[in-house]
C-alpha cells in the first residue's frame, strides 16, 4: 500500500483565486518568547489551496460543509488523465463513467504547481457544462480537478458549479496530481468540520491510496 498526499500546501505564496482572502500565518505564542507552548494562528479563505465546495457555495440555503455526507469523501476513486492540449474538458474526455463513484481529473494544470511566481492563472483547464451534466447523470458523488476552480474563469452564472452542487456532488479543487498516474485508487478527503459563516467550503487534506 502506498499513500499519496495530493494536497497543496497552504503558505504565504500559494496562488489565491482572484478576489478571495489572502493567507496569513503567524506565531501567536512561542516558547522562544517565554510562553510555555508554541501556538500558531492562521487566517485564509475557505477556498484556499486544496479544498471542497459545499452546495451553499453557489446555492443559497443549501447544505453547508459540515453537512456533507462523509461517505462521499472516502472510497473508490478514478484518476482520469486529460491530454495537455485540452482546455475545455467535454464528455468525450471523461471516458466510461458507469462504474465511477468519484473522479479526479489530471490535466495540464498540475504543472502550474511547479512555479507559483505568476500567482493565480486564468488559463487553467476546466470542465464544460455538458461534462458536468454527464457527471451527475452517471451518479458520480465527487469530482476533483488540479487547479483552484473546476469551471472556466469568469463563467457567467457558474453553470458547472450549479449543475454539480444542486445534485450535491462534492467538488474538490486545487489538487496536486503531478506524481499521480491515471487509474483506480482509494480516496480520503478530510475537510474541516466547522459551523459558521456561510459554510460554503473548506480546505481539505486529501490522500490517494494505491495497492
Amino acid at each position: 500500500m502506498k499513500i499519496h498526499d495530493v494536497t497543496v500546501t497552504i503558505d504565504a505564496d500559494v496562488p489565491i483565486y482572484k478576489g478571495d482572502p489572502g493567507v496569513a500565518i503567524s506565531s501567536f505564542k512561542s516558547i522562544a518568547d517565554g510562553s510555555t507552548a508554541n501556538v500558531s494562528q492562521i487566517a485564509f479563505g475557505v477556498h484556499t489551496a486544496t479544498h471542497v465546495d459545499a452546495p451553499n457555495h453557489f446555492i443559497d440555503g443549501a447544505k453547508r460543509v459540515h453537512e456533507i455526507d462523509p461517505a462521499k469523501l472516502v472510497g473508490r476513486c478514478r484518476v482520469i488523465a486529460v491530454p495537455a492540449e485540452i482546455t475545455a474538458i467535454g464528455p468525450e474526455h471523461l471516458g466510461d463513467l458507469s462504474n465511477a463513484e468519484r473522479i479526479l481529473l489530471k490535466t495540464r494544470n498540475s504543472e502550474y504547481w511547479n512555479d507559483r511566481s505568476d500567482g493565480f492563472r486564468t488559463d487553467f483547464a476546466y470542465i464544460t457544462p455538458e461534462a458536468a451534466r454527464v457527471i451527475v447523470d452517471a451518479g458520480v458523488v465527487l469530482v476533483g480537478i488540479d487547479y483552484l476552480s473546476i469551471e472556466k474563469s469568469g463563467s457567467p452564472g457558474h453553470p458547472v458549479h450549479v449543475t454539480l452542487l444542486e445534485r450535491e456532488v462534492v467538488i474538490l479543487e486545487g489538487l496536486d496530481l503531478r506524481s499521480i498516474d491515471p487509474g483506480d485508487y482509494e480516496l480520503i478527503c478530510a475537510p474541516l468540520k466547522y459551523d459558521g459563516g456561510n459554510g460554503d467550503g473548506s480546505p481539505a487534506r486529501t490522500f490517494l491510496i494505491s495497492r
